[in-house]
């Protein structure tokens, strides 16, 4: 009888005992890919925490370019250019704070199941922000030789027409993420957040370039208005019509109750608006401006820790409207998830602090680099503080929404106000820690009864 060959492969060249030849389903690269490609299946399965990931990869790219431009502005500007700069920045994101009521909040709360009337209450959201910023705009310049004299460059009228037209379009451009954001297409807003990244950047080397001395509120703002009418055809020309196209639109009753829920939650988040704000200000009033390029270069770093819980926060907020009775479950997912992520970024900035603001100039290590440290820290129970508000949201109790905030902002501004004088930058981080451990430990001790495990619920 004839044997017919057969194929021989070496026992060295196997990864298993697979009688089969290689490539075989058994071999190692083979299982790791199949491995690889079911996470990912998984993830992109599962809104929750792929929504989440684009999100905070969104915050992250932001965060990184953003950097990028403070390098690029304190290289090519003096500190007292920079310091001032910021605070200028900071005075119209909370001028625009003011103006918005939170409505971006709304749109991710409400655009899930708005269905047919998806267009309806994103023009109605952007109508009432973007004048209420402008007016916010406007008062705010008539007081600056009262509550801000540095400032007061702002107040010559090309610059005043600009600084109103900017902090409107800066309402529009974070009320863009929310109704983006709401309707699942996070994808788009990182994308949308990279660009302006870029532009950002791009346009500071232009106005470097040709000597320009307010070169960084004009990159800032010229970025801005691009993004926002590039992102806003978009969202009108794709996502809103494929929303309002979907099964079911047609039914969609109007959102319940959204002015007394943008309200409440408007009088949250503004506390913790103008804590973030209020704090440059006080910094520039007390230390200088230098000292305040030192802070706000510290606080860019550390606020893309904050963003990471805020941007897991968001998907949590839209699944738990897509799906109510999986909140509990969702939460504590989101809560281990979100706290890991944080957790070894802390590390890494921590360990790394100095060597990351000396990309800034030497300066901005030696007297910044232990406020990023505190600042980064602040960030751990932060998680907890944002994952908190977020239930609350989704659950409509206002009072625990608004309340939260409030306490979190009283007590950051007010540490701020006593340590400060006492031990300057290092008071300013050491507010920020304190506030959030004393609001964040009592929560935990208290995990159980404001968010039952499911199996407890069941029981």
């Amino acid at each position: 009888m004839m044997l017919l060959p057969t194929a021989r492969t070496p026992t060295s060249e196997r990864a298993c005992s697979c009688p089969l030849p290689l490539p075989c389903e058994c071999s190692y690269p083979a299982l790791l890919k199949a491995r690889f490609r079911s996470v990912r299946v998984r993830f992109a399965g599962e809104p929750l925490l792929h929504n989440g990931h684009i999100l905070l990869a969104s915050s992250i790219v932001a965060a990184a370019l953003g950097a990028i431009f403070w390098v690029f502005a304190t290289r090519w500007y003096s500190p007292a250019t920079v310091g001032l700069s910021y605070a200028a920045v900071s005075a119209a994101g909370l001028l625009s704070a003011v103006g918005r009521f939170n409505l971006n909040s709304v749109l991710v709360r409400f655009l899930p199941g708005a269905g047919r009337h998806t267009r309806r209450l994103v023009l109605r959201c952007y109508i009432a922000s973007a004048v209420a910023s402008a007016l916010a705009a406007v008062g705010f310049l008539a007081l600056i030789p009262w509550i801000s004299p540095s400032l007061n460059f702002l107040r010559e009228p090309l610059v005043a027409v600009a600084f109103v037209v900017v902090t409107a379009g800066y309402s529009l451009f974070v009320l863009q993420d929310g109704a983006l954001t709401g309707l699942r297409r996070t994808g788009w807003v990182l994308g949308e957040n990279a660009f302006f990244a870029v532009v950002k950047a791009a346009a500071l080397a232009v106005c470097a370039l040709f000597a320009v001395g307010t070169g960084i509120l004009v990159s800032w703002a010229a970025a801005l208005l691009v993004t926002v009418l590039l992102t806003n055809i978009v969202l009108f020309r794709r996502a809103i019509p494929t929303h309002q196209r979907a099964p079911g639109a047609d039914a969609a009753p109007v959102p319940p109750r959204v002015a007394r829920y943008a309200v409440a939650d408007f009088l949250g988040n503004i506390s913790g608006i103008v804590a973030c704000s209020v704090v440059p200000l006080m910094v520039l009033a007390t230390l200088g401006a230098a000292q305040n390029a030192y802070y706000s270069l510290a606080w860019v770093i550390a606020d893309s820790l904050y963003m990471a819980a805020y941007s897991m926060g968001s998907s949590l907020v839209v699944e738990a409207a897509h799906a109510p009775e999986r909140l509990a479950e969702h939460a504590r997912r989101m809560l281990r998830h979100t706290g890991l992520l944080v957790l070894g970024a802390v590390a890494v900035i921590v360990i790394g602090a100095p060597w990351l603001l000396r990309l800034f100039g030497p300066g901005y290590a030696e007297h910044g680099t232990t406020v990023l440290r505190l600042m980064a820290l602040s960030a751990l129970p932060n998680v907890v503080l944002s994952l908190a508000t977020d239930v609350a949201r989704v659950r409509r109790a206002l009072p625990w929404m608004i309340g939260l905030q409030l306490v979190y902002a009283v007590l950051v501004i007010a540490l701020t106000a006593g340590l400060l004088p006492v031990l300057g930058l290092t008071g300013v981080g050491l507010a920020w820690l304190i506030a959030g451990t004393v609001l964040a430990l009592p929560l935990l001790v208290a995990l159980p009864r404001w968010l039952p495990h499911p199996a407890d619920r069941r029981s």
